[in-house]
């Protein structure tokens, strides 16, 4: 899920460097209603000087419209890159998985077995038999959700902001979870005994990486098409230049007899097509489109769910397996649903 990005605001900006500035440690002073006087060292002095030395100065906030640049480190505008350093300065090192436990309804009954068989059926089309071993019992389901900017360096740059939940173990993609797990009830109080899953970073990671490779495809498609034609254009440039200057050279090298003029000419031929193919090189160096994601938040998120074990049969395969249907989504998850 692409989260829209906030409008430029600059008194609430102002109140949130007042608030991120402080809680890394520097002292902060509105003097007037658009400037913030900032004393820093060390860590939170690294955001102006590499070195971490005492730091001392104005920033100002400039209205959106204001039309002037000036200098990024003492003046606020939209997308200055103060902004984003404050926000990977305040981003916990290493990155915590921190872990929810979704509020349920503990006076809800247990799902129709009718029903809940209707659902399987939907869901996985190709069954043909389909039998509950077990009752209905109570259960969680876990979820990875994840909050990543993402960098697009191509000839512009492009930022954005995603929300992506990814249903465990298998990794599929959860749009709803995304969606509404702003307003989602958390349980003040969860159950002691919720055996969470131990993380696995090189799958989960795998998973994380797909699932944003497919929130970007359509963004990255429309950039890829402007840099192919971008591309397209500064390589014909570049043909048309060496082609023009070798056809010159020959010319000239036809109309003298001398094999040491053709000689030089030669060189000088050699010479220009490895120029050529060294700036047509550096051009589609240049045009190459580099995705650098920030991984901002990593939460393991429980959810109340029914566990049942189940026979079935899929394309044309007996199956026992215990499966487990979450209420929220109305849908089934089991190992062996891929």
């Amino acid at each position: 899920m692409k989260l829209a990005r906030l409008p430029y605001e600059p008194g609430i900006l102002l109140d949130f460097y007042e608030e991120a500035l402080a809680a890394l440690g520097a002292l902060c002073e509105r003097p007037w209603h658009d400037r913030l006087q900032v004393v820093a060292e060390g860590a939170v002095a690294a955001l102006w000087n590499a070195r971490g030395t005492l730091h001392s100065g104005e920033l100002r906030f400039s209205p959106a419209d204001s039309g002037t640049a000036g200098a990024a480190d003492f003046e606020v505008f939209p997308g200055c890159p103060l902004t984003f350093r404050i926000a990977e300065a305040l981003r916990p090192a290493p990155l915590v998985l921190e872990r929810a436990v979704l509020a349920g309804d503990s006076d809800r009954p247990s799902p129709d077995p009718s029903v809940a068989e209707r659902l399987w059926r939907n869901q996985f089309d190709d069954t043909r038999q389909w039998r509950m071993e077990s009752a209905f019992a109570r259960a969680f389901h876990f979820s990875l959700v994840a909050v990543t900017r993402s960098e697009i360096q191509a000839i512009d740059q492009h930022w954005s902001l995603h929300r992506i939940a990814l249903s465990l173990p298998d990794g599929t993609r959860d749009e709803g979870l995304s969606r509404e797990i702003d307003s989602a009830r958390l349980d003040p109080r969860p159950a002691s005994e919720i055996l969470w899953p131990s993380p696995d970073v090189a799958v989960w990671g795998r998973f994380l990486i797909s699932a944003l490779e497919a929130e970007l495809a359509e963004e990255i498609g429309g950039i890829r098409s402007r840099q192919v034609n971008s591309l397209a254009r500064e390589l014909s440039r570049i043909d048309d230049y060496f082609d023009n200057y070798a056809r010159e050279l020959e010319t000239r090298a036809n109309a003298r007899t001398s094999e040491d003029v053709k000689a030089k000419v030669a060189e000088r031929l050699a010479a220009a097509k490895a120029e050529q193919a060294r700036h047509r090189a550096d051009q589609i160096a240049r045009h190459e489109i580099r995705v650098r994601p920030h991984f901002d938040a990593l939460v393991l998120v429980a959810e109340p769910a029914w566990r049942a074990s189940l026979k079935f049969e899929r394309a044309h395969r007996h199956q026992s397996t215990s499966a487990i249907f979450v209420p929220r989504s109305r849908k089934w998850v089991h190992p062996g649903a891929l």
